[in-house]
């Protein structure tokens, strides 16, 4: 009897076993995107010249550790290094995540806190130029020398962020690239063969 129960448990641990090895080889999920935001913040972005800013980091360190504001300290979840120190908080290390989120998401995050977690809302702690100097600050731990296009609307390297105006150039200049090839087409006869001067056939006698 000993016996048998003793096989059993060895065929349950080699499933076990089994399951985590087939798990740890399979390919990891991408994470999900999350929820835009919502209209009062939609539009709301990062002021100019904050992103990789020297000296707006360093306050949004202050602020970010709680040297700045004793009830504010987002390093004791977050960590001082954006590596949590607390189970549930985010990982502001890893870019490929926090790319997921545009300049507006974030500020909402930090803003009105995230339903479901422990992430609280600061707006009435921090004010609007405090969150985004927050923000500024987190972003160095996993995307350094970025920032985020509004035009674009993606994370792009530090400084070559364009214009609303330069998007909208290029789209159109691509648009224009790919009409052409079907307005020429178009402009060639159905049988493919051009037609000559004084309405002769190509290669042939003028009709009499």
């Amino acid at each position: 009897m000993e016996k048998d129960t003793c096989q059993k448990m060895m065929n349950l641990v080699a499933v076990v076993a089994l399951g985590w090895t087939l798990s740890a080889c399979g390919e990891a999920k991408p994470p999900a995107p999350p929820p835009p935001a919502p209209p009062e913040y939609a539009d709301k972005h990062m002021p100019d010249g904050y992103w990789n800013n020297p000296e707006i980091i360093e306050q949004g360190k202050a602020i970010f550790t709680g040297v700045e504001n004793i009830d504010v300290n987002c390093a004791s979840c977050h960590g001082k290094d954006g590596k949590p120190v607390k189970a549930g908080a985010r990982d502001f290390r890893k870019g490929d995540f926090m790319k997921l989120f545009s300049d507006s998401q974030w500020f909402w995050r930090v803003s009105e806190g995230v339903k479901g977690t422990k992430m609280k809302a600061w707006k009435s702690k921090l004010s609007e130029d405090e969150r985004w100097k927050v923000i500024a600050y987190e972003s160095t731990f996993g995307l350094k020398g970025q920032e985020y296009s509004v035009a674009e609307q993606k994370w792009v390297p530090a400084g070559t962020a364009k214009t609303a105006e330069e998007v909208a150039a290029e789209r159109n200049k691509a648009a224009e690239g790919a009409a052409a090839p079907v307005a020429e087409e178009a402009a060639a006869p159905a049988n493919g063969e051009a037609a000559a001067p004084n309405g002769e056939a190509a290669g042939g006698e003028s009709p009499r």
